[in-house]
């Protein structure tokens, strides 16, 4: 089966030994994607909102490189430092997914990469 490493400048580079994504029979993975502004490297803002919605943006941009679109999304992992910011982090994630949403599972985690308030991954396959 091939594996066809994804790279994106319209998302933050890996700040570890990992690829942005990876398509393989049919299914793209992404890396968890933080909150980071992929010009600066920099959180976007401390507010959990914001750092959703640019989490949100570079997934989705890691997705397109894949020659994907979210509507192609059939899973997504949601990881909170604190559950008390799902309310939040919901409202931002329903603007993306407002129709036939993906499955999608959200856990709290003891703490999460450069301290970022919450991190998305996704999984999407190739119609």
């Amino acid at each position: 089966m091939s594996r066809t490493v994804i790279r994106t400048d319209a998302a933050p580079a890996a700040i570890g030994p990992y690829s942005q994504g990876i398509v393989s029979g049919g299914l793209l993975f992404t890396a968890g994607q933080l909150g980071l502004d992929p010009g600066t490297g920099k959180f976007v803002s401390a507010d959990v909102a914001e750092q959703a919605r640019r989490a949100l943006e570079n997934a989705r941009a890691v997705v397109e490189a894949g020659g994907m679109t979210l509507a192609d999304v059939v899973k997504v992992t949601v990881f909170l430092a604190d559950m008390n910011d799902f309310a939040a982090v919901n409202e931002v994630y329903k603007g993306y997914f407002a129709v036939d949403p993906p499955a999608r599972s959200a856990v709290q985690v003891a703490r999460l990469p450069v301290d970022a308030r919450v991190e998305i991954e996704m999984i999407a396959a190739r119609n």
